[in-house]
């Protein structure tokens, strides 16, 4: 019994320990649960969100990968439109045509067509042949500008086309060497001599801006050589200033040939004021002579006549209650307006 009193006291001891051990591990629990709870919220917060983010990003994706193919059809349908251009440009008919367009467009936007007239494909008969320039843009004083559009652009389109840089800066220079020709040619034609009283010069149109760039870049002496030759090249920028100056002779013109209809109606409308000036001071004469000739009239009628008349009255000859009233003298004379032609 004495043995068992010992074990009985440990065991009863262990189980007091391990209920309070027990009892700190569920406190110790829950003021960790308390202390991780808004670590948990937050993380589930992050959580959901992530998703949120997750899901927008894959939305993104779906319509960033339409809007590539989109962009995929746009860039297969341009190059073949583009290659429909080229083809269509290496016609000589039609680029010519495309150019016609380009210019008469160009004119359009310059107000050409209310302040100049324009003639389009005019045929020259000249010493050397027959010549028909693009365009003839008419400037006051009967001048005239002679505007060319037929310019080469095989040799631009086979760059464009090109495989590698080199072959693309081979076929530029061609490109400046085929518009060098051309201006040359153009040169040669002498429009100016074809015309009275048309300018010194003649305009070679680029119906675009890289066409003229891409044969500066190869050719930079290409402007110092149309202006020695009588040329000048003009791109639709340059050529919509160009005709916009004319555009402003045009309205300048217009504006002299106002003032001076102006001045001639001013003169004749002078002229006919100071007529009529005095035809309105002979009538006002002709009134002063009736006037007179009325006083005059009246005076012999009251001293000749009436004196004889008024003694039936003295006589108590005369009606009853009927009197001859006096004649009174007009002295008022008409105004004389003052002749404008000694103004």
């Amino acid at each position: 019994m004495q043995n068992i009193l010992p074990v009985i006291c440990f065991i009863a001891g262990f189980l007091l320990a391990w209920v309070l051990l027990r009892s700190r591990q569920h406190e110790s629990e829950a003021s960790l649960a308390r202390t991780v709870e808004p670590v948990r919220e937050s993380l589930a917060k992050v959580d959901a969100r992530i998703h949120e983010l997750e899901k927008a990003r894959v939305g993104a994706y779906a319509t960033l990968a339409e809007q590539v193919r989109s962009l995929i059809e746009t860039q297969t349908q341009l190059r073949a439109e583009t290659g429909k251009l080229v083809t269509a440009l290496r016609s000589p008919a039609a680029r010519g045509r495309w150019g016609e367009i380009q210019l008469k467009r160009v004119v359009e936007i310059a107000g050409m067509l209310e302040y100049c007239d324009f003639t389009a494909q005019t045929t020259i008969s000249g010493e050397d042949g027959r010549f028909r320039p693009d365009l003839l843009v008419k400037l006051p004083g009967g001048k005239t500008i002679v505007v060319d559009a037929k310019t080469p652009l095989e040799a631009y389109l086979a760059a464009i086309e090109a495989p590698d840089d080199g072959a693309r800066k081979a076929r530029l220079a061609d490109h400046a060497r085929q518009v060098r020709a051309h201006l040359s040619a153009l040169a040669r034609k002498s429009y100016w001599e074809q015309f009275d009283q048309a300018p010194e010069f003649a305009v070679l149109f680029l119906p675009g801006e890289s066409f003229f760039s891409a044969a500066l870049e190869s050719d930079p002496s290409l402007i110092e050589c149309g202006a020695a030759q009588n040329v000048i090249l003009a791109t639709p920028t340059t050529l919509i200033a160009l005709l916009r100056a004319v555009a402003f002779g045009w309205r300048q013109e217009k504006i002299a040939q106002n003032a001076a209809e102006i001045s001639t109606l001013g003169k004749e409308l002078y002229k006919r004021l100071s007529d009529m000036t005095a035809h309105w001071n002979r009538v006002g004469q002709a009134l002063d002579r009736a006037v007179e000739a009325y006083n005059s009239a009246s005076g012999s009628l009251e001293a000749r006549v009436m004196v004889s008349a008024r003694r039936f009255d003295d006589l108590k000859s005369a009606p009853l209650g009927v009197q001859i009233a006096p004649l009174e003298r007009v002295d008022k004379t008409a105004r004389v307006v003052e002749d404008s032609s000694v103004l």
